[in-house]
């Protein structure tokens, strides 16, 4: 079986908005971001094991919030269900019931903030947090400062719209959707 990703048929490549005259590096860019393995992970409350002890794929994971840890080439953790045993912990495969929306450039900021409560300004590389951006829920993931670039979460079934709503905020300051 295939699976379809949730912006399957919305999501279309091209020029939109205020892109006239105006260099193509300068233009928000909009992507789907597809086969990320998102997983839940929940610790027992009778189990004795610390999550400081665990070091995967050369990540030290910390037990702190609104913080991501990650390398080049890990943000998510490949062997996840070799490392967390059964006995103490249960894992969730998330990655499906998940549309991901990546934006990067100078204005990604500007765009969130005009459907979002929370104060963007305070929102640094390697930090996540959860809001709403048009009365839909979603979680903002900072993975890059230079150039400025986030991944935003929804739950599958509000994709489209948090699609629509990103990209209509987006047109005032011209986007590439690739």
């Amino acid at each position: 079986m295939t699976s379809i990703s949730a912006l399957e048929n919305i999501h279309t490549k091209g020029l939109f908005g205020d892109y006239e005259n105006k260099n193509e590096t300068d233009l928000l860019k909009i992507s789907e971001s597809k086969n990320l393995l998102i997983v839940q992970i929940v610790q027992y409350k009778n189990s004795s094991i610390s999550i400081d002890d665990f070091d995967i794929d050369n990540l030290k994971l910390k037990n702190e919030s609104l913080n991501v840890i990650s390398n080049n080439d890990t943000r998510l953790l490949k062997n996840i269900l070799q490392v967390f045993k059964d006995t103490d912990f249960a894992v969730t495969d998330l990655s499906h019931s998940r549309a991901i929306i990546e934006l990067e450039g100078q204005n990604v900021k500007e765009v969130l903030k005009k459907g979002s409560p929370y104060n963007f300004n305070l929102l640094d590389k390697n930090n996540s947090i959860n809001s709403t951006y048009n009365g839909i829920a979603f979680t903002v993931d900072m993975t890059d400062d230079n150039p400025l670039k986030i991944r935003l979460f929804s739950l599958r079934s509000f994709g489209e719209s948090l699609y629509h709503s990103i990209s209509d905020s987006s047109l005032e300051f011209g986007y590439k959707a690739i």
